[in-house]
This record gives C-alpha cells, sequence and structure tokens, in this order.
C-alpha cells in the first residue's frame, strides 16, 4: 500500500513538473517579428470562431462550412434540404 501512494504521489510530481516546464519554454519562443514562422505557429493554434447556423426544417445549429445553403435558407444535411422548410 506504502508503495502505490509513493507511485501515485511521484506521478502527480512528475505532471506538475512536465506543466512547470512546458510552460517556461513556451515563453523562449520567437514573437511575430523574429525567426522562422512565430506568427505562422500562433496563428495555427488558434481556432477561428464560426458562425452556426440553424437548420430550417429541423431547427439543428451547424457551423455555416458545414451547411448546406439553398434559396437563402440553411439545411443541416443534403436530406433536409430535399425536404425544405418546415412550418
Amino acid at each position: 500500500m506504502r508503495n502505490l501512494l509513493l507511485f501515485v504521489l511521484f506521478l502527480i510530481g512528475l505532471f506538475y513538473a512536465r506543466r512547470a516546464l512546458r510552460r517556461m519554454g513556451g515563453n523562449d519562443r520567437p514573437s511575430a517579428g523574429e525567426g522562422s514562422g512565430g506568427r505562422r505557429e500562433r496563428e495555427a493554434s488558434t481556432p477561428e470562431i464560426e458562425q452556426m447556423v440553424a437548420c430550417a426544417h429541423c431547427g439543428l445549429h451547424v457551423p455555416e462550412s458545414e451547411s448546406v445553403r439553398s434559396a437563402g435558407e440553411f439545411f443541416c444535411s443534403e436530406e433536409h434540404r430535399r425536404l425544405g422548410v418546415r412550418r
């Protein structure tokens, strides 16, 4: 039992040490004006915010880029586009 407790404490300590080293290492990266691709790395890591639209048939919200558009309405799938707007 004592060995198991020591092992768990070791894993917790390893986790926090690794996290601290990762944070310290993140500050040494080149800024946007320096070095190779600092800005590209930052842009690639931040997700782009996208508009969510409601399906005109079922009301499900989907990202605009994944929706199917027809006659000014947005649909979640080709099947719902074919079925049309539900009133």
